[in-house]
């Protein structure tokens, strides 16, 4: 017969954490090793009693979920780390599992599928409640937007006088540079923009506030 799973239970609300007590106990394939209240505790339960599997909430006062798993797989014995909250927003999924977390369920989970998900967390198998499971996936099939990169100073000053009516040759005249500059700095505002012509940068800068009526 292989040995027990040794679990720790954190949550912050002492009646979660009796009811999953109770959950485990009566298995003879668990062992609950301890409870902790929150993230800090959680470390130190978890340096102490060397558990399998941790099993976490995220949203706790003082240390939260997210920053104790992180520190909780970076360790030099690293556990596993398997999630269990209200919770499915991509603000709480996203950074659970680049945290490192082995899986992330609901607590409304059904306790078979509880149950199953800490023995497949304890063999290092990633376990997904099924919403969480098509959010991830929602995330990987839609294309990842470029970050916004600013626009410089003398990009903006050219932009400006463009907004005003000015040429290129105008606005070379200006700012005291070359007509062939004023080029490669329009250029270089098409790209940041994501647009193709004069009209639509301005269109454009006017829309995410990089130039104001009547100013710039």
């Amino acid at each position: 017969m292989s040995d027990p799973v040794r679990l720790l239970i954190v949550d912050d609300h002492p009646v979660v954490r009796d009811g999953l007590r109770g959950m485990f106990v009566g298995d003879p394939g668990f062992e609950v090793v301890g409870e902790a209240a929150d993230g800090a505790e959680a470390l130190t339960m978890a340096a102490r009693h060397r558990p399998d599997v941790v099993l976490m909430d995220l949203r706790m006062p003082g240390m939260d979920g997210v920053t104790a798993i992180g520190h909780l797989v970076a360790a030099d014995d690293p556990v596993r780390v398997l999630v269990l909250t209200t919770y499915d927003t991509d603000a709480d999924v996203l950074p659970a599992i680049e945290a490192g977390a082995t899986g992330y369920l609901l607590k409304d989970a059904p306790r078979e599928e509880l149950v199953r998900a800490v023995r497949a967390a304890a063999r290092g198998e990633s376990v997904l409640s099924p919403s969480v499971a098509s959010r991830l996936m929602g995330r990987l099939r839609t294309p990842r937007q470029p970050a916004e990169e600013p626009l410089s100073q003398r990009e903006l000053e050219v932009l400006t006088l463009v907004a005003r009516g000015s040429s290129n040759r105008e606005a070379a005249a200006r700012l005291f540079i070359s007509e062939a500059t004023v080029k490669t700095h329009l250029l270089h505002v098409y790209a940041k923009l994501g647009v193709n012509d004069r009209a639509a940068a301005v269109a454009a800068a006017y829309d995410r506030g990089l130039l104001t009526p009547g100013g710039r």
